[in-house]
């Protein structure tokens, strides 16, 4: 608690040793030698001198870190990837773990997550008991021929490098928790964990919600408090929890259910929810991470402002740029973060840079859809007009699947063909979509929604944004558009 009540006591000078800190690190590697690090004196000449990277810019140095080259974009061994969901040009991404990134960025986040919570519960019992957490896989480098290296999900990675003992204190065991085939591992885990002390809870708010209602089958019971009496809090993140709340009251009908969310993304841990009072997360400022920020409506500039954490305001809204302890330099993760407070850095996640559907982790930006539907379209003989999607979200007799309502300029030879082959279009392109697809455990088949010729062009006039600049929104990661292209649609059928 006295290094996180030092950060946000001195933020910016906390993130300037460490800036300095990174760039010396760094010096003496191929990107650091590129770009005179040697020579950086400060942030300004930083910002002057180093471009700001997308994935795609700094993934040559990533492929070849990944085949073995070393000393590329950080100086010591980089042996572990996590993987995530991929950009227009690639399935996957693969970002560079390094040990200090574990060690002071993951790790550190972890147990700051655990020391803020003692901190505002103090009559905790969690020690008492288990932690359940639910991670990803991980699997072999077979880019690299001469080396043991690995990649997986964030979550499989650091779980895969915790300490020994902690093996003691959590649950599934470790082959469990990191087993690839998704079903068996739900089937496992609920059967693992059902006779635990289970006091504590870490994952996404998706695959919780379907290890729950497993246990809660297998041991008859609608109330997850019968299994577990003790279960005090839930660790969530990676998708917003809004919409999970009122499941999540329902399977633990309990007032003292606390809980807390993180920021741990695969490039970093950068948010912990501090006071269980607010609905914002602490930035975290010294986790070998040096943060910068693209105003949002700079995003799509070809030269950006970049702003430093002095120039920031409250309210502002932010595309996340940082610089850290595992290589990646003025890199753009693709987030866009909204400051709720500059005194201390408090930060809400407003979004994606691009229109997008991450309600369940799934993580379908624009150029997944586009492409989807045109294949759609052409191989059922459709044309298209107009097409939004968004998420349609767990109830307590359905699954959760994405919503579409498409404009058929032509209508295609069957509409169940067309959903079927926007659906495993997504699911080839788009590996996090597959992965929640699989089997319907997670997310179901599409709904598609025929719209009238002329539904769009009406919604857009009602909304004041007819006009060559104004776009249909292709996806949205809430229901706002959809639902009003809907009850229009029902307005204008004399049903409503």
């Amino acid at each position: 608690m006295h290094q996180i009540d030092l950060f946000m006591k001195y933020p910016l000078e906390v993130q300037d040793e460490l800036f300095k800190r990174l760039v010396t690190s760094a010096k003496n590697t191929e990107f650091g030698k590129n770009y005179a690090f040697s020579e950086l004196n400060n942030q300004e000449q930083f910002k002057r001198i180093i471009p700001v990277f997308s994935y795609e810019d700094i993934n040559p140095y990533i492929e070849r870190n990944m085949m073995g080259e070393q000393n590329l974009l950080w100086p010591s061994d980089v042996k572990w990837f996590a993987k995530s969901s991929g950009t227009t040009n690639a399935r996957s991404k693969f970002i560079p773990v390094s040990f200090e990134a574990l060690e002071e960025c993951h790790f550190k986040g972890g147990k700051d997550m655990l020391s803020l919570y003692c901190n505002n519960h103090q009559e905790t019992m969690m020690f008492d008991g288990k932690g359940l957490t639910i991670g990803g896989s991980q699997q072999l480098n077979q880019f690299d021929a001469n080396r043991e290296s690995f990649y997986g999900d964030v979550s499989a990675v650091i779980m895969s490098n915790l300490p020994y003992w902690t093996k003691f204190v959590r649950t599934p065991a470790l082959e469990i928790a990191l087993m690839d085939e998704w079903e068996s591992k739900i089937d496992m885990m609920a059967k693992a964990t059902m006779e635990e002390n289970v006091t504590s809870i870490s994952g996404v708010p998706t695959w919780t919600i379907i290890l729950l209602q497993k246990i809660m089958e297998l041991k008859k019971t609608d109330n997850i408090l019968d299994v577990w009496p003790n279960l005090e809090v839930f660790f969530h993140g990676a998708v917003a929890f809004g919409p999970y709340r009122n499941i999540f009251k329902k399977m633990i009908p309990s007032d003292k259910m606390q809980y807390m969310e993180t920021y741990n993304a695969s490039e970093g841990f950068f948010g912990i929810q501090d006071d269980p009072n607010r609905d914002d997360m602490l930035l975290m400022l010294d986790y070998g991470i040096f943060y910068e920020f693209i105003p949002f409506h700079e995003i799509h500039s070809e030269s950006p402002k970049v702003l430093g954490l002095a120039e920031v305001v409250e309210g502002g809204n932010y595309a996340l740029l940082i610089s850290t302890n595992a290589g990646l330099w003025r890199y753009k993760i693709g987030d866009t973060v909204q400051f709720t407070s500059v005194d201390p850095f408090r930060i809400k996640i407003s979004g994606r840079t691009k229109h997008f559907i991450n309600a369940f982790g799934e993580e379908v930006v624009v150029e997944n859809a586009e492409r989807a539907i045109a294949e759609a379209a052409e191989r059922t003989g459709a044309l298209i007009n107009n097409f939004t999607a968004a998420p349609k979200y767990f109830s307590h007799n359905e699954r959760a699947s994405h919503e579409w309502v498409v404009e058929f300029e032509k209508e295609p030879d069957n509409i169940d063909d067309f959903a079927r082959i926007l659906d495993e279009t997504l699911r080839r392109i788009n590996s996090d979509y597959d992965a929640k697809r699989y089997k319907d455990m997670a997310l179901q088949s599409p709904i598609i929604n025929k719209a009238p010729m002329g539904t769009f062009y009406e919604w857009m006039k009602k909304r004041g944004k007819l006009g060559g600049q104004n776009k249909v929104p292709r996806l949205s990661n809430t229901r706002e558009y959809l639902d009003d292209i809907l009850e229009m649609m029902l307005v204008n059928q004399g049903k409503k």
